[in-house]
């Protein structure tokens, strides 16, 4: 993907989730952010009897999953390193994070997906909801789930949620727009690379599951559709 067309897909997802933040509080209803997505509460809860110390949250956003796990984090030493791209989302999860009395467990970190490094065997639990999608090209998107997959405690767990055959509509006329998404695999495609850099590992869950939601784009309210793959494997 040219830096051009990089440019205008990451400023039109800033001015999407600037708004979303800013109208929206976390755990409340109506959004997407009411309430973490199960795979991570039982990722957790697989992990409970080894104790969670750990935990990565690429893409963490306000905080919705960031601050359950930290309510869970074993001992006082536990952190949530949590990285975000926004500084909007960044500001807000510090102030939910205070608010919901684990500002002590969250390390919040302003960066890039691609460029954050992840020391070898140093989490517990990996977790990246909706925003592995976001890496620049599919290639870069491989190399960053080697990483994920080396910074991996031995019977550790990544917990990922992915999308893909991503369509962006015209609600009122079913006009087909280019999706505002870095990487736009076929699910097939999607799948294959899942199983590829996670080989030998033990796959705990794997579902696709067709969704369709509302959103806009500049003036334009848009009809979003893809496919949820949700994977979940244990090192």
């Amino acid at each position: 993907m040219d830096r051009e067309r990089l440019a205008y897909i990451r400023q039109e997802e800033k001015i999407y989730h600037d708004e979303l933040f800013e109208q929206h509080r976390l755990f409340d209803p109506g959004t997407w952010m009411h309430k973490p997505v199960q795979a991570v509460l039982d990722s957790l809860e697989l992990l409970r009897d080894r104790g969670i110390r750990n935990v990565l949250d690429l893409g963490c956003g306000v905080g919705r999953h960031s601050i359950p796990i930290a309510q869970q984090l074993t001992g006082r030493s536990g952190k949530v390193i949590c990285v975000d791209l926004l500084a909007s989302a960044i500001e807000k999860l510090k102030a939910y994070s205070d608010s919901y009395g684990v500002a002590g467990s969250i390390e919040a970190v302003q960066a890039d997906l691609e460029d954050f490094p992840i020391a070898s065997e140093q989490y517990d639990l990996l977790v990246a909801i909706s925003s592995l999608e976001h890496i620049s090209t599919p290639q870069n998107l491989a190399a960053k789930l080697q990483e994920m997959a080396n910074g991996t405690k031995a019977e550790g767990i990544n917990c990922i949620l992915i999308n893909a055959s991503i369509q962006e509509l015209i609600t009122a006329t079913d006009e087909h727009l280019d999706p505002m998404f870095e990487i736009n695999l076929p699910t097939a495609q999607m799948l294959e690379l899942l199983h590829k850099q996670y080989a030998g590992w033990e796959i705990l869950q794997e579902t696709i599951k067709p969704a369709a939601f509302p959103i806009q784009r500049a003036d334009k309210q848009v009809t979003l559709r893809l496919e949820v793959i949700t994977f979940v494997a244990r090192k």
